[in-house]
């Protein structure tokens, strides 16, 4: 498993301020806010994604992309839980597929790996497949809300 301390957590941190976050980093074995499965898991409050250097990258990628593909008013309001459908569900696992391919020593084929020893569950039995045969539904969510754009490439923009 990746974890924030194995990249460039400055490149993490500009990736996530593209998009109006900012990184907070917190103290080893400290509880971390707005953590949805606790541990060391990365957490949600306000406009702040908190990790610690043994967070799952997978992680900090599905949370920043639940604040990106999240409409704004459950963002001004958001702790911990971001909600949202089945459908945006799928959007962001895509999206943070995405992502990974803008972080140095991350990129796609490791995501996928990670997302699937942590046990993301895809009908057609691992991340990969999914992403490139079944992701339509959710390709075509972030396109119409502006996330990415005609080429799949993410424009910067979280959901207006």
């Amino acid at each position: 498993m990746l974890l924030l301390s194995s990249v460039d957590r400055l490149a993490v941190a500009l990736l996530l301020n593209r998009y109006g976050m900012e990184l907070s980093l917190v103290a080893h074995q400290e509880v971390i806010p707005g953590s949805y499965w606790g541990e060391s898991e990365a957490g949600l409050k306000a406009d702040r994604l908190y990790a610690r250097l043994d967070t799952p990258v997978h992680s900090v990628l599905h949370e920043a992309c639940h604040y990106i593909c999240m409409a704004p008013e459950r963002r001004a309001g958001l702790d911990r839980d971001a909600g949202g459908d089945d459908l945006e569900e799928s959007a962001v696992c895509y999206l943070q597929v995405l992502l990974a391919d803008e972080l140095p020593g991350v990129g796609r084929k490791r995501l996928w790996s990670d997302m699937d020893e942590w046990g993301y569950s895809f009908r057609l039995g691992s991340t990969r497949a999914w992403f490139e045969e079944d992701a339509n539904d959710a390709r075509h969510w972030l396109r119409d809300h502006g996330v990415i754009d005609a080429g799949d490439r993410p424009t910067g923009l979280a959901r207006a």
